[in-house]
């Protein structure tokens, strides 16, 4: 799929209404559960954003503002006047920035374990810095069950550890400094007009719970819902789960 310019590696599936599922700190893999769940609700559309997955980064394309509009032209693209929004972890970030700023077709917004802002002092760290942290404590944050789900590089293909790679470092780019937030996004969080949905993994110790009701209660109406037994991706140890939740607040 081709957006203003950009070829962008998309995973599709499902039909009815369009939903743009945009993926988190790596990109969504073909064999990925979630997405083909989250199908029964409507047609998916999962891109790789520019630098993840199979998705090449154009020259001088390295801030969040570049990928804020560069899904807003996708939104633009795609048929009919009424998209659902869903961004899980990095991309519930790049969401809710495409929310607070407003865009015509945007019918429902969901954000999943979204980091994105800051709300503590500048003393205190809000997000775990998965860069810097001993592997083995972030590995243990990120999941509830981390022995069963967190990636097994030993188990991996060559070609699926430098996807992870590519992932990592498209991150980096884009999330370094500041350390994955933008200062100003709380001030913008309640221009928010549509109904949303923040979802978040009870056991999440990438971005708390706590992270979550707060940033919930910057957007107006914005409904809370724990994931039970799901870390930082629920996507991955919950995805029936997730996709149920995601459903049913569709369906109202």
């Amino acid at each position: 799929m081709i957006v203003h310019g950009i070829e962008l590696e998309v995973l599709s599936a499902g039909q009815g209404r369009p939903i743009v599922l945009l993926h988190g700190m790596t990109s969504l893999a073909p064999s990925a559960a979630f997405p083909r769940l989250l199908a029964a609700h409507g047609s998916v559309v999962a891109p790789s954003l520019p630098g993840f997955g199979g998705t090449a980064r154009p020259k001088d394309f390295d801030t969040v503002y570049d990928l804020v509009h560069l899904v807003r032209a996708l939104l633009d693209a795609l048929p009919g006047d009424a998209v659902t929004l869903v961004g899980l972890s990095f991309g519930g970030w790049i969401a809710a920035e495409v929310a607070a700023a407003g865009h015509p077709k945007l019918a429902r917004l969901v954000l999943v374990d979204p980091v994105g802002i800051k709300i503590s002092d500048r003393q205190t760290a809000d997000i775990l810095d998965i860069f810097n942290r001993d592997p083995a404590e972030v590995r243990a944050a990120a999941y509830h069950d981390a022995p069963r789900f967190a990636p097994d590089f030993d188990a991996m293909e060559d070609a699926e550890i430098v996807r992870y790679a590519r992932d990592r470092d498209a991150l980096c780019l884009y999330g370094w400094n500041p350390y994955l937030y933008n200062p100003r996004l709380p001030y913008w969080l309640p221009r928010i007009a549509v109904p949303t949905l923040v979802a978040w993994g009870e056991s999440d110790r990438i971005v708390t719970p706590a992270y979550g009701r707060a940033y919930a209660g910057l957007i107006p109406g914005a409904r809370f819902e724990a994931v039970a037994n799901a870390g930082h991706h629920p996507d991955i140890e919950q995805p029936e789960a997730l996709a149920g939740l995601i459903g049913a607040f569709l369906a109202e």
